[in-house]
């Protein structure tokens, strides 16, 4: 089965997913999956027959360049492959002992983006499993960096844009402490004054948007590094999505202020063009992550501590290199390569919002902010909107689903793949007038 296994990845790799895929219901999977695991197993041939036929036909297709709705994945070629072979290698990476030689490439990676930063040698950090992580790891590094240089409140506070991701929420509710929202504007971007107004004496960190998930937006994050220095806080971006956009010289100076932020998070699977998953999680004096999550333990004594340990930026010992495929495409194809991708995604949501304004009967209302572009039907019911979403969706035409902008149901289009066709997107599109 080793051969046919490899095979059939192969041919996965090379062909790409099926837009028509998608989630069953678990009535659907039951009779098929449900009694799999018994005792004496069902062999190889079966298992994988499962697989191949029920599981992966059941999952939604992120990968696809129709795939337009979430902020999606475009893992390229390279970094599927070398996914592959990553598993097959079993590395244990989360000190120097077990993945010397992988932690080594993961801080290439690691150091590119801190470049991009403008970020010194002091930097540093981690690949963990998503965004969610890397903002929680973050916020906690950031309250410990706080303690340590003044009395501790009653209750410590985040501030952050009312834009911010639902992870920020889950962040806080973890750590116990609470958020202060704070307005946005008409685009979506909190800015300073907003901030500065909303500020509160136990706060101990500001978390920008450096690309909100919803509208894309960058939040002022110059001025937030102002307040954020007048204050003694520590600043934070959220660019799970965005913030990969730094690596286009043209779009570069919507970050700017980055060079004074304490931490950021980047994930390479959403527009870093690397497989599920790996969220980039990098601080600026790396010094202030290892004080807050090192961890010591008589079963841990042995452990190198004159080299990078992953474990002691983050809240785990155990890991996976799972910053290694996005090294290897990265180090594949060259980082002009990347800036130009990510231009190009850049260009087709600029062409796919102008061909909105152009079609009679839909309303572009916001965008293209970085990727991302909402816009509405003027005269569907939300009913309506559901249904040609779902239609399209199973087609394998378009996957491209409502949100709420400022109350109302909205389409939202995230283009992270350069393989996306504006034309064919929008000639889909016109089905809704």
């Amino acid at each position: 089965m080793v051969t046919d296994i490899l095979t059939w990845t192969r041919t996965r790799i090379l062909g790409g997913q099926d837009p028509k895929h998608g989630a069953q219901s678990n009535a659907v999977l039951e009779p098929i999956l449900g009694g799999s695991i018994t005792p004496d197993g069902i062999g190889a041939e079966a298992a994988f027959g499962l697989f191949t036929d029920t599981i992966v036909p059941s999952t939604r297709p992120f990968g696809h360049p129709t795939s337009l709705s979430f902020v999606a994945s475009a893992p390229s070629q390279a970094s599927l492959s070398f996914d592959a072979a990553l598993g097959a290698a079993g590395i244990f990476a989360g000190n120097w002992d077990g993945g010397a030689g992988a932690i080594h490439a993961e801080n290439q990676a690691l150091d590119w983006l801190a470049e991009l930063a403008g970020w010194d040698a002091q930097a540093g950090g981690v690949f963990v499993a998503g965004g969610t992580l890397g903002n929680l790891c973050a916020l906690h590094a950031a309250r410990d960096w706080k303690s340590r240089r003044c009395a501790r409140p009653d209750r410590w506070a985040i501030l952050c844009s009312a834009e911010a991701h639902s992870s920020i929420e889950a962040a806080a509710s973890v750590m116990d402490v609470d958020v202060i929202p704070v307005a946005a504007d008409a685009t979506g971007r909190m800015n300073a004054q907003a901030a500065r107004d909303a500020w509160q004496p136990n706060v101990f960190a500001i978390v920008a948007n450096a690309g909100a998930t919803n509208s894309g937006a960058v939040d002022d994050i110059q001025g937030l590094a102002d307040l954020a220095e007048a204050r003694d806080l520590w600043l934070h971006l959220d660019g799970a999505y965005g913030l990969a956009a730094i690596a286009d010289p043209e779009t570069r100076p919507i970050f700017d202020g980055i060079d004074r932020a304490h931490s950021l998070i980047v994930d390479p699977h959403k527009w870093l063009f690397a497989p599920y998953d790996s969220c980039a999680l990098i601080y600026r004096n790396a010094a202030d992550a290892a004080n807050a999550h090192g961890q010591s333990a008589v079963y841990l004594d042995t452990v190198d501590k004159t080299h990078w340990n992953p474990s002691d930026y983050a809240l785990h010992l155990t890991r996976r290199a799972r910053g290694l495929p996005f090294w290897y495409s990265l180090a594949t194809h060259g980082t002009q390569a990347y800036g130009d991708a990510i231009a190009t995604t850049i260009s087709i949501a600029r062409d796919i919002a102008q061909g909105i304004e152009r079609i009679e009967g839909l309303d572009l209302l916001l965008g293209p902010q970085l990727s991302v572009v909402l816009f509405r039907p003027s005269h569907m019911s939300e009913d309506a909107m559901v249904r040609w979403a779902e239609e399209h969706r199973r087609s394998g035409a378009l996957l491209c689903l409502p949100t709420k902008w400022r109350g109302e149901m909205v389409f939202r289009l995230c283009i992270v793949n350069p393989e996306t066709d504006a034309k064919t997107v929008l000639e889909t599109l016109k089905t809704l007038t």
